[in-house]
This record gives structure tokens, sequence and C-alpha cells, in this order.
């Protein structure tokens, strides 16, 4: 029996010694054998025990053994399993875990098992041993905020960003260790604040903020190469700098630029380069531009991120065959003038701010504040983002778990479970497609050794990617937006099609025609401007030319062919600050603020006021639409116009996020609850987990830490002694929460 004692391990309770000897006590007196107790599962329950004649545990029934069970700990009930065969099957019983596993989680009593788990028993072990739940490693290294942690597709390694300037590689084994840096300080770079692998783990693409005027929104994007050596690749500039960037495929990155228009109007260009841009000729192009949208009320597209969704072809697989003809936007829900775009505002006085700060903070000081927007725009979204919820959940930190009445919740203390429809469950455990990673291409090269040296490509790198961007993988661009404010309060959905590099540049003009061509405009523009408006009329006239015309760029109906079409948008009704997709890019998960219930914007300058809670989003990309919400997950403090960053991290059995209490939180996907928070002392900033191994999570934050946190088992099986442990949140707990911390508002740098 001692294997089935260490099969399940729990925190020891003070119970739990006394019911062990009562067992002893009932073993002596029912004639229960020692070595009955230790038999293997598969005997036969009676096989090499004996029992004294009348005594009453013989006949007593299982049903009501099965009550006094379930008035027992889990703990108790493992140790009272101990005694004898029968009470060892007792102890087993699928029935008592269910009812333990619902209890202490607070697992809804309509959400089934898990489908591939075992037992109830198994889910309760896992979600007791095998949750990042002990801190392993705290790693100091940075003398700043730090601001985001990613890792290898391989779990190999994790990179990080700081506002110290540095990007560091990490070892991802026990103990974690440097394995490379760079200090981005050299680059005129302000900060780094986001980093990326490709998919085959060679390049890390890092994004960052250049040092500028105050209102600067101005930054870039750096490539590295991570296989011998940690060199720098390109550069590529990214504006404003928190659309961040990201990989659309192994060998070519998305970066953005913005251009100003009019009066709250601009335009977001989105551009595909190549990693590799040491080329053989002047005229090979190293990017090109895949969309440009139209941004209004101050508004631009931030946070862009690709989803592989091969479903996509099957669809396009059954409308071809239905006789449907184009890509399949009759379900976009975007209005004409619909803005693609969105951003926060910071304190313009605001050197160094805390967090990882939005761009576009300028804009309430320079816009003028009395002119609104009179187009109307369209409610693609149901306002469900606004309702406010208790906690279900309180924690302890004490060792037990007292059974009796459930405590009452703290008010400060948050911990809400993911409210899921009704179909996502079963959409969840019967979705066909597994992963995306059967559109990319397979990476369990060691070491990226078949790949070549350096992270580097063959010499036939060229017919490589123009092979990646003609068969691509159906894919979706995603990214934070906004048509009412310039806050992002819509996730933008654009089907990617067509994207590919010209062959070759069109050599054009020389230089020497060139500059002749400049100089004829300049002469022009000197007549130009001597004459009247009748003159200039009377002059195009003679030359049998048309005056320029400039458009009216705030009428999108009178500029709407100038720009791509957003495929779908769905608006949250709060400010968004973060999101993650999962392992197979099938759910996406929105941290967002919600603003007050039928709140009117009538001013796009001054956003409503958001809510110190943070509520999390489910969107399902493959019918694009809301299945689960998470309302008062955690708690954040910063204003609207000071609002920042909080990345989030899915993996194929949890969802952490960052939050600006000083914890990071997780919950389980499935049951959607809340298992644990990790303690920092300043705003953690973000969390990423092992791709390759769930158990592992890494926290960032601006105590300028960051920590490592590892599952019971984990540890247990490492060696490792435990630096600290989670805070644990389980239903029943004896211990009142530790108090929360007051903020007067956030500090500022």
């Amino acid at each position: 029996m001692a294997e089935a004692y260490d099969d399940v391990p729990m925190m020891d309770h003070g119970g739990s010694g006394s019911v062990r000897r009562d067992a002893e006590s009932m073993e002596s007196n029912t004639g229960c054998s020692g070595t009955g107790s230790l038999s293997s599962e598969g005997e036969d329950d009676t096989g090499g025990t004996t029992y004294a004649e009348n005594s009453p545990w013989v006949f007593l029934p299982e049903p009501l053994f099965i009550n006094i069970f379930l008035n027992l700990t889990p703990r108790d009930v493992l140790n009272a399993g101990q005694c004898c065969k029968r009470w060892y099957k007792l102890s087993k019983d699928d029935y008592i875990w269910r009812r333990y596993f619902r209890r202490e989680f607070n697992v809804d009593a309509s959400i089934p098992l898990k489908r591939g788990a075992d037992s109830w028993r198994s889910e309760y072990r896992r979600l007791t041993n095998n949750v990042p739940m002990v801190l392993t490693d705290v790693l100091t290294s940075h003398s700043h905020q730090v601001l985001h942690v990613s890792f290898s597709h391989n779990g190999k390694m994790f990179a990080t960003c700081s506002k110290d300037g540095f990007v560091i590689l990490w070892n991802a084994a026990y103990p974690s260790s440097i394995r490379s840096s760079y200090d981005m300080r050299k680059l005129n770079w302000k900060y780094t604040q986001f980093s990326q692998f490709n998919q085959s783990d060679t390049l890390l693409l890092v994004s960052g903020v250049h040092y500028g005027t105050p209102h600067s929104t101005s930054g870039e994007i750096a490539v590295f190469t991570v296989q011998n050596g940690f060199r720098l690749k390109c550069r590529v500039t990214n504006r404003p700098y928190d659309i961040f960037g990201t990989w659309f495929s192994d060998q070519h990155l998305l970066s953005g630029d913005l251009s100003w228009l009019a009066h709250l109007v601009s335009t977001s260009k989105l551009w595909l380069n190549k990693a590799n841009q040491e080329v053989d000729s002047e005229h090979t192009p190293v990017r090109n531009q895949v969309y440009k949208f139209y941004n209004r009320n101050a508004s631009s597209i931030r946070a862009i991120m690709v989803a592989n969704c091969p479903w996509l072809a099957d669809e396009e697989e059954k409308k071809r065959k239905a006789g449907n003809e184009g890509v399949g936007d009759a379900e976009a829900t975007a209005q004409p003038g619909t803005s693609v775009g969105g951003s926060s505002g910071t304190s313009s006085a605001a050197n160094r701010r805390a967090g990882n700060p939005l761009s576009h903070y300028q804009m309430k000081q320079e816009q003028d504040s009395e002119e609104e927007a009179d187009e109307d725009e369209s409610d693609v979204g149901p306002n469900d983002g606004n309702q406010q919820q208790d906690p279900l959940f309180m924690h302890g930190q004490g060792p037990g778990a007292v059974p009796g009445p459930e405590p009452v919740c703290e008010p400060l203390d948050y911990a809400s479970p993911i409210q899921y429809l009704e179909e996502f469950r079963q959409e969840y455990e019967d979705s066909y497609y597994e992963s995306s990673d059967d559109c990319l291409e397979d990476d369990d090269e060691e070491d990226g050794d078949a790949i070549g040296g350096a992270g580097e490509r063959p010499d036939s790198l060229s017919e490589c990617e123009d092979e990646e961007l003609e068969n691509p993988c159906p894919k979706y661009l995603i990214f934070s937006t906004g048509s009412k404010t310039y806050t992002p309060h819509q996730i933008g959905f654009k089907r990617i099609v067509d994207v590919n590099f010209p062959r070759r540049l069109e050599p054009g003009p020389s230089l020497r025609e060139r500059v002749a061509l400049r100089e004829q405009q300049r002469e022009r523009q000197v007549i130009m401007g001597e004459m009247s408006p009748e003159e200039m009329r009377l002059q195009y006239v003679l030359q049998n030319e048309s005056p320029p015309v400039e458009p009216n760029w705030a009428n999108y109906e009178a500029v709407a062919d100038r720009f791509d079409r957003v495929d779908k948008l769905i608006d949250l009704h709060g400010h968004i600050i973060g999101m993650g997709l999962s392992p197979d890019h099938r759910y996406l998960y929105v941290n967002s603020r919600p603003w007050p219930r039928n709140c009117v914007i009538r001013n796009p300058l001054e956003p409503p006021a958001i809510a110190q809670e943070i509520d999390i989003h489910v969107i399902d990309l493959m019918t694009l639409k809301k299945v689960g919400k998470m309302l008062r997950a955690h708690k954040a403090y910063t204003p609207n116009t000071e609002c920042f960053f909080i990345f989030l991290d899915v993996c194929d059995s949890y969802v952490a996020s960052g939050a600006e209490d000083m914890h990071a939180y997780l919950w389980e996907r499935y049951y959607g609850v809340c298992l644990a928070k990790y303690q920092h002392e300043d705003v953690v900033n973000s969390v990423a987990f092992n791709p390759r191994d769930n158990e592992m999570l890494v926290t960032t934050s601006d105590d300028y830490e960051i920590k490592v946190w590892r599952s019971l088992a984990k540890a247990k099986k490492l060696g490792i002694v435990p630096v600290g442990r989670a805070v644990e949140f389980r239903k029943q707990k004896s211990n009142r929460p530790p108090p929360q911390p007051q903020y007067a508002g956030r500090s500022f740098v």
C-alpha cells in the first residue's frame, strides 16, 4: 500500500494521524492481516484477509462506508485505505473522488469528466501535483522592470525583455542560466518590450521602443539568431511600437507603420519582411506591404498576431464544391467607416512609466477635445463585459482544510471561474484539429542541426521562402482596435490570402533622372505658390490636366476603395490590455477592463472610465464567436489614460495571466476554475508556460525579478528544494487570505 499512499500526495492535515491510529485499531479488531493490507489491487478482495466472527465491520454496507469517507479529508481517506483491502478498494471509489474534486475545486456538477482523463481521482491528483505551484528559481539579472517573457517551441529556452534595454536568452533547464544577452541601447533603443521565437527556434524576434521625444511612438523590430551565437540578423522599423510585431512564417515577420491623413484619421500599414535581408541584388525585395487599414477617432492597429487555421481550408473546399466563389467574407460584420485601430493614453509628463505603456498617450493633449465623431458605429458584440459578479472562492495559506460551512468570500480576493457556453466543452473535446503545427515544419531536430549552423538556411533559402508564401496554411491576422474611441475595445480578424513578394523590383529611373524630376517638381511648386486660385485653374486647363483634389479622409465612404476591409469585429465594450492564443490556435483569450454598462461615448478622446477588475473573454476562431468569459478575474488599478499591457498565456490545460495586484493567476482551461496565484512585489506584466512542459511557468514583474514555478511532482523528480510556494485556491480553507495592497495610484519612474 505504500504505492497507493504516494500515488496522490496531499498536504498533510492535522487529523490524519488520529484517523490512521483509529484505522490500525480497527485492523486489529477485525483481524486484518498486515500482509493483506499490502496486497496488490488485482487480488481477490477476500484473499489473505480474515475477519473476527460477528465483527460489525464485516457487515457494514458500502454506502455507509462511502458516507463516512465523504466526511474525511482526501489525505485521511488515503490513510484509511491502508488498513485492509476492502478499505483500500473503497478509498479509490471514483464517486468519492468526484465529490472531493467538485467540492474542493468548486467545479460545477454539470461539468463532466474531461475526455481522456482516467478518473476523477487522477484529475484530483493532477490539479494537486501537476500544477505549477512551487517557486524553484528567482532570476535577478535585469536591472529594471521585466516586461515580457516568451518560450521557444522546443521548451529549451526562454527570452525576457526589460526596461533596462536588454533582451536575455535563458536556458530553461534547472537551474535556469543565461545563454546570451544583448544591450539594445546600443541601437538607440529605450527598452525592449516583446519577443517571439520562430517555429524552428532558430530566430528570435525582439520588439522595442526608440529613444525620442516624449510623444514619440517610434519603435523597431530586431531579429537575432539563437543557434551557435546570438547575432543580429536584421532590423525593421515598427510604428507605433505597441504593434509589437509577429512571425508570419518561419522566415517572414510582420511589422507596422502609421501615417496621419487628417484630424483624428490615420492609416495603419502592415508590412511583410524577410528575416534574412542579406541579398545578392539591390533589386531583390525584402519587404512588401500586405494590408492598409483605415483608422478613425485617433486609433491605430495594436498587438498583431497570426493564427494558423487549417479548418479554413476545409471551409473553402466546401464552398468550392457548393459553387460559391471567393474567400468567404459573407459573415463580415465590419460596417463601412469602422475603425481598425486603438491605443491608449498615458501621462505625457512621464518620461519612463511603470509597466508596458501603450502608444498615443499624447493624443488627448494634441487633439481638439471639442470635436466629436458624427458617424454612427455598428454594435458588433453584446454588452456582456460590464456585469459585476461576486468572487466564488477564497484561499488560505494553512496546510489544513477543515470541513464545515463555507467561509465568507473576501471582497478583495478574485478567483472567478471561466463561464463557458454549453457547446464549448463539446467542441473542446471533439475538436479534430489538435494542433496548428500541421501547417508548419517539423521542429523536432535537435538544436536546429537539420537547418544549418547558426540558425541559417541552406543556399536555397530564397526558394524555400517562396514556397512558404505560395502554399501557406490558412491564417487569420488578429489585432486589437477601436472605432468609438482611441482606446482599443474591439478584436479585428482578417483572413490572410495572396501573400507574396514580387520576384524582382523594377529598377525605375536612374539617379540623374530622379534628381531632374525632383527639381522640376520644386520649380512647379514655387510657381504655383505665386498664382491665384483662378490662375492655377487656367494653368491646369491649358495643360489638359485636372486640378489635384485632396480626398475627404473623414468620409470613409468616399475613400473606402483605398483601404482593406476587416472581415470580422468583436466588440468587448472595454479597454483591451492583453491577448493570447491556445496552442492549437483554436481559441483566443483576451484581457479586458470593462466600461460601465450602457455608457455613451460622445468624444473619442474621452473614453469611458474602466473598471479596476480585469475580465477574460474566450473567442472560438472557428466560429469567430465568444464562447466564454470570466468576470472580475483579477485586479488592475491604473486609469484609462495610464493603462498598459498585461500579457497572458495559454497551454493545453491551463490559462495564466499577470495582474496589477502583485500576483499572477492560473486557471484550468476545461473546468474553468482558478487554481493558484503567484506572488511578486509589484505588477506582474507577463507569464509564459513551457510549451513542452505545462508544469513549468515563468512570471515577470516590475519588481525586476523573473520567477520560475514548477509542479510538486516535477520539483520532487528533479530533487529541487523549493524557494517558496504559490497561494493555492481551494473552496474550503480555514485561514483568511492575506490583505491586498492598498493602491493610491500607479507610480511612475
